[in-house]
C-alpha cells in the first residue's frame, strides 16, 4: 500500500478493475439482486465536445444514487447517450469547414473518455447516439405509425422563418426579435410544416401532472399545467354583412373570437384581427398603409412571450362588425398582438378589464366602458390601471342589463346560454399548449420519411424502405438546407404510381429524438423501437436533469410515452415516476469594458483577486498584465461569461474524487451551487486524510483480520461504536432523502471520530472505517475501493452491502441528565440508564456545582427520567 495519496495511481486502479470484470453492465431480472429494478437515468448530453461542471455535477448525482442502491440490493441502470442532432453541429461545420457527423463523432468520443475518468457506474453496452440509423429508424417508424392514426398531419403554419439561415427557428432561438446565430430580422411566414396531435392528449397530460406526478418537484408541475393552459370560457361569433368582389361573406358572415371573460361582453368597445386574418388581408386590398402595417406585423415573433411585453400597435380596418348582444357597430382593428394561429385569430377588446386592450384603447383614444364592479364597490378611473378591474374572482358585473349583479361563473353560463339561443356561440374549453409543429428546415437531423409525388402529393416512405439514411458527408454553407442540392438524397421513385419524385429535405425537431431515448437504452440492439426488456425497466424511477427543461422536453416525452402507450408498445401513461432538477453551478465573473461598451470576460483561472481581512473582495487584476478588471459578480457557468471550470483540469491536478466530492458536499443537489477554488482544495485535503488514516492504521486492521462488525469490550470502544453508528443513522436518512451534501458532512464527522480514538480495541477500529468507507464510496468509489482492497476487507467494495445502524450500539450504560435549581440550569449529573429516582435526586442533590444554590432542605425535587432534575428551593 503507498504511503501517500497518489489519485491518478488510485483512480487507474479502480477503473481498470472496473473495466476488467464489466462491472456495471446491468442485466434484467439479475438475481445478484433480490429488490429488482431501479432505472436512475440523468438526461442525455449534446455532445458540444467538452464537460462542464453541470455536466460533473448531474452525473455525479446519478452515480451516488446508482452506487448506494446497488448497495441495498438494487439492480440499478445507470445508461448514456448524446442528443447529437440538431443546429450547434450545423454551425460548427460551418466555422470549421467539416461535416457535421465527424465533428458530432469525434466530440461524443472525447466526451466519452472524459466521463469514464470520472469513475461514472456507465452502462455503455446501451449507449444511444442519436444521429445514428440505427437509433433515428425508429423515429421514422413512429412518424409513419401516428400519420397512419392521424397523430401527424400536414398543413400550413406561421413559423419564425430566418432569411439569412433559411431555415424556421424554435421560439428559444428568436432573440429580441432576431435570429439567435445570423442576427437578421426575424419574419412570420406560412410554410407546410408536419404537426404532431399533441392536443388530443392536453387533458389527459393535465390530468395526470396532479394524479400521476407526486414525485416531481411541485414548481415543475405548475410549470407543466401553465404551458398546457385549460381555460373555460366562450366561443362566439360578432356578425357581419362584409363580402369579398365576388359578393361572398367573408367567413360565412361570422368573426369568432374566444375569451375567458365572457362576463364582460358588453364592455366590448373595438375588435382586434391578426395581420393574417380575411378581414384584415380584405381591408388591406383598398388600403396601402393598411397593408404596408399587415406587412411589418408578419416581421414579428410569433413567441406568445414576446406577444405579452412587445409594443401594441394597431390600425383600423374601415370594417365593424356587429355586437351579438347589443347590435351596435364594433370597430375592427388589426392588431400587431394577435397571432392567427391562436384561437381564431381575432380577440374582443374590453379595455375596462384586460390590461393590454387598456394600453391599446389609451394610445389610440378608443372608448372604455365598465362592466365590472366589486362588493366594495370602488371607483373606476381610465387615467391608470388597477389590479381589481382584470379580476375575476371579485368581480361583479354592471352597466350590462340584464347580467347585471352576476358573479363570473354565473355570467359565464349566461352568456353562454345567449349566444347559443342566438346560434352564435357555445362554452368551450380550450388550451393553451398548440399541435407541436416537428419540420426543420435543416439539414442535421432526422429525415421525415416522405416523397413528394407531383401526382400523387405526399406519399409516405413504405416501411420496408427504412431508415432513411441521412447522408453524412455534407457541409452547410449557410445558403440554407444542402440535403436540397444533394441530388443523390432527393432523386427517388414515387411508391404509388412509381414516377419520379423527390425526397422530403425537411428533418424533424431534434425533441423528438429526446421524447424517447431513454426507452432505447432498454431495448439495445431490438429489431423493434423497445421490446420485452422495455417492460422490466420502465417506467423510470429516478429522473435528472436541469430546470430548463422543465417544460418542453418533458411535456413532449410525455406525449410520446402516452402515444406509444396507445399503439401498444408500452404499458405505463407516465414516463419519469420521480424527478429531480438539480441547481446550476456559479462562478465569479470578471470583465473589462471598452469605450463602445463592449465587455471582454475574463476566466477567474486567469484573476488575481484580493480580499480584506473577513475575506470581502476588494479589487482584482488580469495575471497576464497586472491590469485591473472589474468584479462581475456570481453568474451560472457559461461561454458568453467565460466563468466555465474545466473539469478535466480538476481531475488531473486533484483527481476525479475530489470533484465528485465537491459537487456533492458544497450544496444540496436541488439548490445553485458556487464554485469555491478553497473548497476543492478542502475537498482534497480531506481525501488525503482519508488515505492517511488507512495507512495509518493498516497492520491493526489486518492482524485483526479486517472484521465488518465487532462487540466493543472496552468503555471506549463502545463510545466509539455509539458515535459511529449515531453517525451514520443521520446519514442512512440522509440519503435516502437525496441530501448528500449532508452524507458527505457525515463522512467528515466520522472521520474526526475515528482519529480521535486511543486505545481502542483493533476489531472495533476496523469496523468503524469499514462504515465509513462504505458510505463514503459512492461519493468517492475511486479510493474507497482501493482502501477497502489493500486493508483486507472480504470481497469488493462495490457489491458490499450497505451498512446498518447497530441498536445495541447506540444503548448508553449511563445518561447524562441537566440539573436545574428553580427552573434554571446549574449542572449535570452521570448516573446509570437504569437507576431509580431515589438515587438520581442523591447524586443531583450532592453535586458540587448545585449544592451552592440550595440552602437547607429542598421544597420539592422533579425527576423526569431520562433528561433532567429540577431542584425546587
Amino acid at each position: 500500500m503507498q504511503d501517500k495519496y497518489s489519485p491518478a495511481d488510485v483512480e487507474k486502479a479502480a477503473q481498470s478493475h472496473w473495466k476488467a470484470i464489466d462491472a456495471y453492465k446491468a442485466v434484467e431480472n439479475d438475481p445478484r439482486f433480490p429488490k429488482g429494478k431501479y432505472y436512475a437515468c440523468s438526461m442525455l448530453p449534446y455532445p458540444s465536445g467538452k464537460l462542464h461542471m453541470g455536466h460533473v455535477r448531474n452525473y455525479t448525482i446519478n452515480d451516488v444514487m446508482y452506487r448506494y442502491l446497488r448497495m441495498n440490493g438494487y439492480n440499478v441502470l445507470m445508461p448514456m447517450g448524446w442528443d447529437a442532432f440538431g443546429m450547434p453541429a450545423e454551425n460548427a461545420a460551418m466555422a470549421n469547414n467539416v461535416p457535421p457527423a465527424q465533428w458530432t463523432y469525434s466530440n461524443i468520443a472525447h466526451m466519452r473518455s472524459q466521463m469514464e475518468l470520472m469513475g461514472l457506474a456507465i452502462d455503455w453496452s446501451r449507449e444511444m447516439t442519436a444521429c445514428k440509423p440505427e437509433y433515428y429508424k425508429w423515429n421514422q417508424w413512429m412518424f409513419l405509425k401516428m400519420l397512419e392514426k392521424g397523430i401527424i398531419y400536414k398543413k400550413t403554419g406561421t413559423v419564425n422563418w430566418d432569411p439569412i439561415d433559411q431555415t424556421v427557428l424554435a421560439n428559444e432561438q428568436v432573440i429580441d426579435g432576431k435570429g439567435w446565430r445570423s442576427g437578421a430580422v426575424i419574419e412570420k411566414r406560412e410554410i407546410p410544416m408536419y404537426y404532431a396531435r399533441i392536443t388530443d392528449y392536453a387533458e389527459e397530460l393535465l390530468e395526470h401532472v396532479d394524479s400521476k406526478l407526486p414525485g416531481w418537484p411541485e414548481r415543475v408541475r405548475i410549470m407543466q399545467s401553465n404551458w398546457i393552459g385549460k381555460s373555460t370560457g366562450v366561443r362566439f361569433a360578432f356578425p357581419h354583412e362584409i363580402k369579398d368582389a365576388d359578393g361572398n361573406l367573408i367567413t360565412d358572415g361570422k368573426m369568432y373570437v374566444f375569451t375567458t371573460r365572457p362576463d364582460t361582453v358588453m364592455g366590448v368597445t373595438f375588435c382586434a384581427v391578426a395581420a393574417e386574418h380575411p378581414l384584415a388581408v380584405l381591408a388591406a386590398q383598398t388600403n396601402p398603409e393598411l397593408a404596408a402595417f399587415n406587412a411589418e406585423c408578419k416581421l414579428g415573433s410569433v413567441i406568445e412571450a414576446d406577444m405579452a411585453t412587445m409594443e401594441k400597435k394597431g390600425m383600423p380596418t374601415g370594417l365593424f362588425v356587429t355586437h351579438p348582444i347589443t347590435g351596435d357597430k364594433v370597430e375592427v382593428w388589426v392588431g400587431n398582438y394577435v397571432l392567427m394561429t391562436y384561437g381564431d385569430g381575432a380577440v374582443m377588446g374590453v379595455p375596462a378589464h384586460d390590461e393590454r386592450d387598456f394600453a391599446f384603447a389609451k394610445k389610440y383614444n378608443l372608448p372604455i366602458k365598465q362592466v365590472i364592479t366589486t362588493a366594495e364597490n370602488p371607483e373606476y378611473s381610465t387615467e391608470a390601471w388597477q389590479e381589481w378591474y382584470g379580476d375575476k374572482e371579485v368581480s361583479i358585473v354592471t352597466n350590462s342589463g340584464k347580467y347585471d349583479g352576476l358573479r363570473y361563473a354565473e355570467a359565464v353560463d349566461a352568456v353562454a346560454a345567449d349566444m347559443a339561443a342566438k346560434g352564435l356561440g357555445e362554452k368551450k374549453i380550450t388550451f393553451r399548449l398548440r399541435d407541436w409543429g416537428i419540420s426543420r428546415q435543416r439539414y442535421w437531423g432526422t429525415p421525415i420519411p416522405m416523397i413528394n409525388c407531383a401526382d400523387c402529393g405526399s406519399v409516405p416512405v413504405p416501411e420496408k424502405d427504412l431508415p432513411v439514411v441521412l447522408p453524412e458527408d455534407c457541409v452547410p454553407d449557410g445558403s440554407g438546407n444542402p440535403l436540397n442540392k444533394y441530388e443523390a438524397f432527393l432523386t427517388c421513385d414515387c411508391p404509388q404510381c412509381g414516377k419520379p419524385a423527390r425526397r422530403e429535405t425537411d428533418t424533424m425537431d431534434t425533441f423528438v429524438d429526446s421524447s424517447w431515448y431513454y426507452m432505447r437504452y432498454t431495448s439495445p440492439g431490438a429489431d423493434s423501437m423497445v421490446d420485452a426488456r422495455n417492460d422490466y425497466w420502465m417506467p423510470m424511477d429516478q429522473y435528472i436533469g436541469g430546470i430548463e427543461h422543465a417544460v418542453l422536453h418533458l411535456l413532449y416525452a410525455r406525449f410520446w410515452t402516452k402515444v406509444m402507450r396507445d399503439f401498444g408498445l408500452v404499458k405505463f401513461d407516465e414516463p419519469f415516476t420521480n424527478l429531480l432538477t438539480q441547481g446550476m453551478v456559479l462562478n465569479e465573473t470578471y470583465y473589462r469594458e471598452d469605450a463602445a461598451g463592449k465587455k471582454t470576460w475574463f476566466n477567474p483561472a486567469d484573476v488575481d483577486l484580493t480580499v480584506d481581512d473577513k475575506g470581502r473582495p476588494q479589487g482584482a487584476i488580469l495575471k497576464d498584465d497586472g491590469q485591473a478588471v472589474q468584479i462581475g459578480g456570481t453568474e451560472k457557468m457559461s461561454k458568453s461569461k467565460n466563468n466555465g471550470i474545466d473539469p478535466q483540469a480538476q481531475i488531473e491536478q486533484y483527481g476525479a474524487d475530489t470533484a465528485r466530492l465537491f459537487t456533492m458536499f458544497a450544496s444540496p443537489p436541488e439548490q445553485t451551487l458556487e464554485w469555491s477554488g478553497s473548497g476543492v482544495e478542502g475537498a482534497n485535503r480531506f481525501l488525503k486524510r482519508v488515505w492517511n488514516f488507512g495507512y495509518a492504521q493498516r497492520e491493526s486492521i489486518a492482524a485483526a483480520g479486517a472484521p465488518l462488525s465487532a462487540a466493543a469490550t472496552t468503555d471506549v470502544g463502545k463510545a466509539l461504536r455509539r458515535e459511529v453508528h449515531k453517525v451514520l443513522q443521520q446519514a442512512d436518512y440522509d440519503v435516502k432523502r437525496i441530501q448528500y451534501n449532508t452524507v458527505v458532512s457525515a463522512c467528515m464527522k466520522m472521520l474526526n471520530t475515528l482519529e480521535s480514538a486511543k486505545d481502542v480495541e483493533a476489531a472495533v477500529l476496523s469496523e468503524g472505517y469499514a462504515i465509513f468507507l462504505r458510505l463514503l464510496n459512492p461519493v468517492a468509489p475511486h479510493i474507497t475501493h482501493v482502501l477497502w482492497k489493500e486493508l483486507g476487507y472480504a470481497g469488493d467494495i462495490l457489491d458490499a452491502a450497505w451498512p446498518q445502524v447497530d441498536p445495541a450500539a447506540l444503548e448508553q450504560s449511563e445518561i447524562e441528565m441537566m440539573i436545574q435549581v428553580n427552573g434554571k440550569l446549574r449542572g449535570s449529573v452521570v448516573v446509570a440508564k437504569g437507576a431509580d429516582k431515589a438515587a438520581i435526586e442523591a447524586a443531583a442533590l450532592a453535586n458540587e456545582a448545585v449544592q451552592k444554590f440550595i440552602e437547607g432542605t429542598p421544597k420539592k425535587v422533579i425527576v423526569v427520567p431520562g433528561k433532567l432534575v429540577n431542584i425546587v428551593v
